[in-house]
């Protein structure tokens, strides 16, 4: 009741309507009164507006971004662009925040989770609590309510999300499913997520965060929200993506389901009449995003799955956006078809931080002819412009992003907002090996698949001098994100798989194994073939070559698979260069992983059983047929 007092109360100072009152009052939710009371009190906003699932609701958020100049009308019906704070080159508002991100744990939590920042919880709120203190002074605050997965679904968890941002407000409508109808469902729990954003204080045309140096991205498991300040980059401020991500893999490992860094797609072979589908993850520039988009297939999800147990045996996954925020660097006609057709056409679409000119966007490894001139995030550009410390501004930022709804896709798929999600048949896990893995591997078993997406590893390039080569380990591309210890998390994998009557089937693979020469041996679409082998073997429709490492297909499957799917004359040589096992190199991944999982504490006995096993028969195979095994010496 004193909630309902307090809301009564902004009521007659005029910060909320009666109109908006009521569609509180229709929740019947007391935690959401309570939450709106406390960051209404402490960030002082001078409105509160509250967003129902009506389309006129929705489309207010969008022409208020354009009227307020967070977003400007492009040439194009429904194109807009969105920019975010730029000083210099290394100053801005253009990417993650890595270092002002922490997760918020108990004193006794701390140290546990040595890849992730993390802060002492009532350190970290009193922190940015202080920060937020009248954060909003001036601005209207949206509250808006989504859902995390398809609506009225088991999957699910719902949203609710307090920002005076209103490009994050618009985002969040092309990215995720409606939730006010929802919340409804919920009667009064408190079974939900919540986010608190403001972009601060305001400067310039259009308005952009001034103050970053205050920027703060606090996860807070034990409360189950994100509170977010001082910002406008949508990985930063939008707490319903990759900070929820983090809140999803809390709740999950400690139920009985997943939440992983997944795209979902359904595989179409050619010559048959079934829908596969399969999940996949991969560090950045390993390939996630091309192998979601490959010609021919269908998309659900290119991004973050929920995946639960069903009573048909199988997991099933669904993708709990229903659009994409993505890194538009190197989308073109040639290499992103279906995307370069929807960025380039009539629809509802947000650009951030390109290059405008004459109404229409450029951006970097777009396949047009660059342009000389324009405006982008430094304002009115020229070819050679420099920020203040002297370094060249190019027109468009490397991290420039486009922000569009799935179903505006031509390969969308028409499971995306099916509620009981689609059965996982298989996942890829994908690396950046250049002399060790194969193109694609089949595990032996589920327990050996979370071997192998536990042993990725992602290879720098030449991006920095002296650098390239260097190898990290990214357990199932996740380890940016994960806030449970490694060892729970891999043991939980390990039973979730062990739960299934079908557990879906695990395949590696590697677009960027080279020669000794340094050439890529795998071309750009080659990874068509591996995935469509990969369909093959969950059916058992063609038979492979048992290695210590895994699974490989054998000759005649794969020069049936190049001309089916590529019209390209596959030979025997280029076989035997992909598919060799290379023992000591392998042995040398092994070693590496080793090296890594010996710091973790309670590691599951499985793990080390694998890599005990896989490094006995390297040395056993490597002593009886040498270094490098040709695949036809073990067919």
């Amino acid at each position: 009741m004193d909630n309902i007092k307090t809301f009564k109360k902004h009521l007659e100072k005029k910060i909320i309507t009666k109109v908006d009152l009521e569609k509180l009052y229709a929740l019947n939710n007391n935690h959401i009164f309570r939450i709106i009371n406390e960051f209404v009190d402490l960030c002082k906003p001078s409105k509160v507006t509250i967003i129902s699932d009506s389309k006129e609701d929705i489309e207010y958020v969008r022409r208020k971004a354009i009227k307020i100049g967070e977003e400007s009308e492009l040439a194009l019906e429904g194109h807009t662009v969105h920019y975010d704070g730029f000083f210099t080159i290394s100053n801005h508002d253009q990417a993650r925040d890595k270092e002002n991100t922490q997760v918020l744990v108990s004193k006794e939590q701390q140290g546990i989770y040595p890849w992730i920042n993390t802060m002492e919880r009532e350190k970290g709120l009193k922190e940015i609590f202080e920060i937020m203190d009248g954060a909003m002074k001036g601005h209207e605050c949206l509250v808006r309510f989504f859902s995390l997965g398809p609506k009225n679904s088991e999957f699910s968890i719902l949203a609710l999300q307090l920002t005076d941002s209103f490009y994050v407000g618009h985002s969040e409508d092309l990215l995720y499913r409606e939730g006010y109808e929802e919340f409804k469902r919920l009667n009064g729990s408190d079974n939900f997520f919540y986010f608190i954003h403001s972009s601060g204080e305001l400067m310039g045309d259009p308005p952009v965060t001034k103050n970053l140096e205050k920027r703060r991205i606090y996860v807070d498991l034990k409360g189950g929200r994100v509170l977010s300040v001082n910002n406008q980059y949508a990985g930063n401020s939008l707490g319903l993506k990759k900070l929820a991500l983090r809140l999803g893999i809390f709740k999950a490992n400690n139920e009985d389901w997943l939440t992983e860094h997944y795209f979902i797609m359904g595989l179409h072979p050619k010559g048959k009449d079934r829908i596969t589908y399969a999940c996949g993850a991969y560090p950045s520039a390993c390939g996630k995003t091309s192998t979601a988009m490959l010609p021919g297939q269908t998309i659900v999800g290119d991004d973050i799955a929920y995946i639960r147990k069903w009573d048909d045996g199988y997991c099933h996954g669904v993708n709990i956006e229903h659009g994409i925020f993505g890194i538009i660097k190197d989308v073109n006609l040639n290499d992103d078809p279906e995307i370069f057709k929807a960025l380039t056409t009539p629809r509802e679409t947000i650009f951030s931080n390109v290059l405008i000119k004459n109404g229409t966007p450029y951006w970097l490894g777009d396949g047009r002819v660059p342009q000389e001139e324009g405006f982008n995030f430094s304002g009115e550009w020229y070819k050679g412009k420099k920020d203040e410390n002297g370094v060249e501004i190019p027109f468009a930022h490397p991290n420039a992003r486009y922000t569009i709804r799935i179903s505006e896709l031509l390969n969308a798929d028409p499971m995306l907002n099916e509620p009981n999600g689609v059965p996982v048949h298989l996942i890829f896990y994908g690396g950046r090996d250049s002399d060790n893995m194969p193109p694609v591997l089949e595990s032996f078993d589920w327990e050996h698949g979370v071997f192998l997406g536990a042993s990725i590893e992602s290879e720098t390039t030449s991006a920095t001098i002296g650098q390239e080569g260097v190898r990290k380990m990214q357990p199932m591309a996740n380890l940016d994100f994960l806030v449970v210890p490694l060892g729970k998390y891999l043991e939980n994998h390990q039973r979730f798989g062990q739960s299934l009557d079908f557990p879906p089937k695990v395949f590696a693979t590697n677009y960027f194994l080279k020669s000794k020469d340094g050439e890529y041996l795998n071309g750009i679409l080659d990874k068509l073939v591996w995935v469509m082998w990969a369909e093959l073997r969950v059916h058992s429709d063609v038979n492979a070559i048992e290695t210590p490492i895994g699974y490989i297909p054998k000759y005649k499957d794969l020069e049936l698979l190049f001309k089916r799917y590529l019209d390209k004359n596959y030979t025997k040589d280029d076989y035997v260069e992909q598919f060799s096992i290379r023992v000591k190199k392998l042995i040398e991944k092994l070693d590496r992983v080793e090296e890594m999982y010996r710091k973790e504490k309670n590691m599951p006995k499985f793990f080390w059983d694998i890599l005990n096993e896989q490094r006995e028969k390297l040395n056993n195979i490597g002593k009886e047929k040498g270094e490098i095994i040709s695949p036809l010496d073990l067919s």
